[in-house]
This record gives C-alpha cells, structure tokens and sequence, in this order.
C-alpha cells in the first residue's frame, strides 16, 4: 500500500494550508522563498487545488481520479459530487465525529479495527457510507484513551449526528460544500482533469 510520508508543515506551506486544519497545531518558522511571488499560470493553480485534495484526504493520484471519474458519470454537478463521495470516505467520517483528532489518526484507527459500520467491523479507510449507516466504535475499543479524549472534544458538522456515550454517530445526509471544514474550489480540479 502506498502512503505519503511527506512532511506535513512542508507540504502545507507549499500548498498555502493552515496546518490547523489537518489538526496539527505547529507552525514553521520558515518564510516563502522570495522568487515564489510570480504569478501561478493557469495549469499551476488547478493542479495546487488537486494536490490540495488529494493532500487533506490522503488520497493517491490513481484513487483520485478513479473517485472523479465516478463522480463524472454522475448525473449532477461534477465537483460537488467529488467533494460528496471525499467527505462520506470512511475515514473521513471517523475523523469528523470525533473519534480522531486528525485524519491520519482516523485511517489508523479505522485500520487497526476499532469501527464497525451498521454493526460489522470495517478496517477499509476508503469504505463510503451512506445515508441511515451507523458508524461506532467497538466494544473493546471503548476505553481506548486516544478515542476517549477525541470524542470529549468532538464537533461533529449538521450531516452527521454524534452518540457520545455510545461513541457512535450517525450519517443523516448526504454532506455539501457547505459543510467542508477548509477552503476548496472544486471547479479547478474538474477543469484539471477535463483538460
């Protein structure tokens, strides 16, 4: 399986990402190089708001576009869908409940076994769910200090619905644009890949 082992703040600073927003709470002391003020071309621009995606959801170029090519034979607005099947990943959902602080913790935590979907234990980060599915955490899993701490300070966003005694929640809807926690203009990736 391949993973992207890049260093987070780099790779942040190069993408103009607060780091807040993957839930690490440092900053690099270092300053944008002083010949990095041209202006981007067009090319440059989408291809940065790709990276950026792929980057937050920790998603590699092959899954991407498998998941834009399936969100283009969609009926529909194209980027919207995109950002639709990014947000129900599995991963991503553990993530926003609140079992996890970040999104790499939520893929290990999802990993390693600790979550069941509807009652059936899902170790696949890039499982979709749907609406009405039930996304909990195991039993034994329950007294894990890190998901204990995690889901205290849990916010979950409107599409989806926290138990925190349960330490379960549930998807109520399908999510929008609305309700993505950073900053994404999903049309300059559908016309990277309409190109």
């Amino acid at each position: 399986m391949a993973r992207n082992r890049q260093p987070v703040l780099k790779k942040c600073r190069n993408l103009g990402i607060d780091p807040v927003i993957l839930g690490v709470k440092k900053s690099s002391n270092r300053q944008i190089r002083p010949n990095a003020n041209k202006k981007p071309t067009e090319y440059a621009t989408q291809l940065r708001e790709k990276q950026k995606a792929k980057f937050i959801y920790n998603v590699m170029e092959k899954q991407f576009r498998k998941i834009y090519e399936e969100a283009a034979r969609k009926l529909g607005v194209t980027g919207l869908t995109l950002i639709e099947y990014l947000e129900r990943r599995l991963e991503n959902v553990v993530y926003r409940l609140g079992f996890a602080k970040t999104r790499r913790q939520a893929r290990q935590i999802v990993s390693h076994g600790h979550i069941t979907v509807n009652g059936r234990r899902v170790n696949i980060a890039s499982f979709r769910v749907k609406v009405g599915d039930v996304v909990s955490v195991i039993e034994n899993s329950k007294n894990v200090e890190l998901i204990k701490l995690a889901v205290e300070d849990a916010t979950p966003p409107a599409w989806l619905e926290l138990d925190r005694a349960a330490f379960s929640g549930k998807v109520l809807q399908n999510p929008t644009k609305d309700d993505l926690d950073f900053d994404l203009n999903e049309s300059l990736i559908v016309e990277f890949y309409s190109r």
